[in-house]
This record gives C-alpha cells, sequence and structure tokens, in this order.
C-alpha cells in the first residue's frame, strides 16, 4: 500500500517514515507531488486540521493520505499556543522565535505551575474518503532555557512527565517510545495491521 504524508516538514515526514518504518507500507511525501496545493490550518482543534490536510491531498492524488496536526498546550499559558503552535510567533515565524516567545510568556512562572503537554492528531483517509483518526498524548512541564540538538519545535523546551531531560536531549528510539505522535502513529499502525 502507498499512503502520502501530507506534510512538506521536512523532520516531520522523517519521524512519520521512522516510527512507521516496519508497517509494510511506502510512504510518499508532498515532494512526489510538487503541485498538490497548501492547506490552510485554519481548524479549532488539531483533529480538524489533521482531517483537512489528509482530506485535501488524497483528494488531489487519488490515493490513501495520512497528516498529522499536533502543538504544545501549556496550562499557565490557557492552552495556548495549542493549534497555532507552528506560527506561534507569527504567521511566518521559525522554531526559534516560537521558543522565545513561550518562554518569554513563561518569564514569572515557576515550577509545578509550567505543566504542559503535547498533543497529536493523526487522520487516515482513503481515496473514497473515509477518514479515521487517532491521538496521543504526553503530559510533561516546561524547562527554562532550550536544551538538546535533536527534534524540531519546542522539544528543547519540553521535559516528558518523570524525565530528566528534554526531548531534543533524547534519541530518536527514546523520543518515538513515549511521544505524542509516537503513540497516535502506533495507533494508526494497529488500525493498518488489522485491516480497519
Amino acid at each position: 500500500m502507498e499512503i502520502v504524508i501530507a506534510t512538506r516538514n521536512k523532520r516531520k515526514l522523517e519521524e512519520i517514515r521512522r516510527i512507521g518504518r516496519d508497517w509494510a507500507i511506502t510512504f510518499l511525501s508532498l515532494d512526489d507531488f510538487p503541485d498538490c496545493p497548501q492547506v490552510e490550518e485554519d481548524g479549532e482543534t488539531f483533529e480538524a486540521n489533521a482531517v483537512k490536510k489528509a482530506l485535501s491531498v488524497s483528494r488531489w492524488t487519488g490515493k490513501h493520505a495520512v497528516a498529522d496536526d499536533s502543538g504544545l498546550e501549556v496550562d499557565a499559558l490557557g492552552g495556548a499556543p495549542g493549534v497555532r503552535s507552528a506560527r506561534y510567533a507569527g504567521i511566518q515565524s521559525n522554531d526559534r522565535e516560537n521558543l522565545e516567545k513561550l518562554l518569554k510568556g513563561l518569564g514569572s512562572v515557576e515550577g509545578e505551575q509550567r505543566g504542559a503537554r503535547f498533543v497529536c492528531s493523526v487522520a487516515f483517509v482513503v481515496p473514497e474518503g473515509s477518514v479515521k483518526t487517532f491521538g496521543g498524548v504526553v503530559r510533561g512541564r516546561i524547562g527554562t532555557e532550550p536544551l538538546g540538538e535533536n527534534g524540531f519545535g519546542y522539544d528543547p523546551v519540553f521535559y516528558p512527565e518523570g524525565r530528566l531531560r528534554t526531548f531534543a536531549e533524547m534519541s530518536d528510539a527514546e523520543k518515538d517510545a513515549i511521544s505524542h505522535r509516537g503513540k497516535a502513529l502506533r495507533e494508526l499502525g494497529q488500525y493498518l495491521r488489522t485491516g480497519g
């Protein structure tokens, strides 16, 4: 089976392919469909954005598609950055700018008050249009400075519950085993193995 991964984020693409490497699936990317239009992520939930992306890409390519939308919800910030995690510091913002805004917003918040969770919603769509979604959550806390070189996004400041290292300080295998995306994708993998 061929599945198009509905993302142009190279790091996310690499992570999805890595987690699904044993699935007997051929993963294609949007690089294989350079004319596929960009999908505006304007949903109010991670699931809505994931479904919109997967449906759009499946319709355009005529193939099975999988999309994820994920982000960070920080307790002290009322759940922000949430669905706007990738553009928290502005539409064209990068990881560094988003991290700076997050840490500045938590400047006077200390210890246990820095609780947060990473949330991921994965949508799987077949060309006929049926949709199945899977979710994953990992709780933790936000550090006071970025640490680690691995991962992307908010990984350098996120300490998963019970861990003394950030996601960015972990190996790929360590992070995949406990991450929000890892959990959601393993649910998808189970669904694909059992034929739905």
